[in-house]
């Protein structure tokens, strides 16, 4: 993922910064705030797998950044007491990569892949029969005397994780027996992150300043953490250490970001479907050369939380700004037509 303007919806993490993030993440299900349904069905289905002795299940967890699809891996690693093997999609570049780390798991293990969705289709290819038979095919020379051995690994679970279920092949997704998704956090459950967060983290905030970062943190963990510890550093030099809902207001103020928790970057793509485009439709490409973005993170990153608080709409035209974008941004829309009143 790529960091926005302000370091606050996605990126890189500096080591210190990573290990703040981990710090913050709950070890055990009964931690984890909010996805009720979600940890319901991932009690029993631990608890099931550990009375009959046998591994759980394989797990697809999807969703949007930030919502805790990493660290519920991690729960389900703990709550099942073994270890967890991970990597991502793009890291496994060739079939070799992948055999290495399957033939090396032990009895009983997690294997996490983030974005999954983006391994190469003929290393998917090894995943099928480890996955169904927990068997792996292995080429063994080149050439007309090349040979395939099929090696028994141990039994195993894989999780995976992704933001673009629909880029999956057919064939992997069916494999999974437990397919999660996980959706945007309201307000109250925010609030009740923010709060654990500065407990660990040794911060006094009341409940306007917690609120305040709460209802701006787009409905996902990973950026109240962030914004929380942005925060924290303007009240200790702006303030009294303590966060308070003014505090916390002008530390928004100074971010730049709004009532709603859109950033500089969403504003900017709202902007320019507005004002370039007359309220769209604009093709995918164009908004991104337009904003000076790459495509793949506003598809992964922006659009779905402005699609979630109603201020985008895809169409098979291209994006659209909805009348709540328009009035958002302080502009009206002519009924029926895309002409703007300023």
């Amino acid at each position: 993922m790529t960091e926005d303007r302000n370091g606050i919806t996605s990126g890189a993490l500096s080591p210190e910064e990573k290990a703040v993030d981990v710090s913050l993440r709950p070890r055990a299900l009964g931690e984890f705030i909010g996805q009720n349904a979600n940890k319901e069905q991932l009690r029993i289905f631990i608890e099931a797998a550990r009375k009959r002795k046998d591994v759980l299940d394989h797990v697809l967890l999807s969703g949007p950044p930030g919502l805790g699809k990493t660290t519920l891996a991690s729960i389900i690693a703990n709550e099942l007491g073994v270890n967890t093997r991970a990597t991502s999609g793009p890291a496994l570049e060739r079939q070799g990569d992948l055999a290495a780390i399957l033939t090396n798991l032990e009895a009983g293990e997690v294997f996490f892949i983030d974005e999954i969705h983006r391994m190469p289709r003929t290393v998917e290819e090894i995943l099928y029969p480890a996955m169904e038979d927990f068997k792996i095919d292995i080429i063994i020379g080149k050439g007309p005397g090349a040979r395939s051995v099929r090696l028994e690994i141990p039994r195993f679970t894989l999780i995976g994780a992704t933001t673009r279920v629909g880029l999956m092949t057919g064939p992997l997704l069916t494999r999974f027996g437990v397919s999660m998704r996980l959706d945007y956090y309201p307000v109250n459950e925010m609030e009740y992150i923010v709060k654990r967060a500065a407990g660990i983290l040794g911060i006094e905030i009341d409940e306007g300043g917690c609120h305040e970062i709460a209802r701006r943190s787009r409905g996902t963990p990973r950026v109240a953490n962030r914004l929380l510890r942005r925060v924290r550093d303007y009240a200790e030099v702006e303030a009294d250490r303590v966060i308070t809902e003014d505090v916390a207001h002008g530390a928004m103020a100074m971010l730049q970001v709004d009532s709603v928790g859109l950033d500089v970057l969403d504003q900017a793509i709202l902007s320019a479907i507005i004002d370039k485009f007359s309220g769209g439709p604009v093709g995918l490409k164009t908004l991104a050369s337009a904003v000076g973005e790459e495509t793949d993170t506003l598809e992964e990153v922006y659009e779905p939380y402005l699609m979630q608080i109603g201020f985008l709409k895809r169409t098979p035209r291209g994006r659209v700004a909805t009348p709540r974008a328009f009035k958002h941004l302080g502009h009206e829309m002519v009924e029926g037509t895309g002409e703007l009143l300023f």
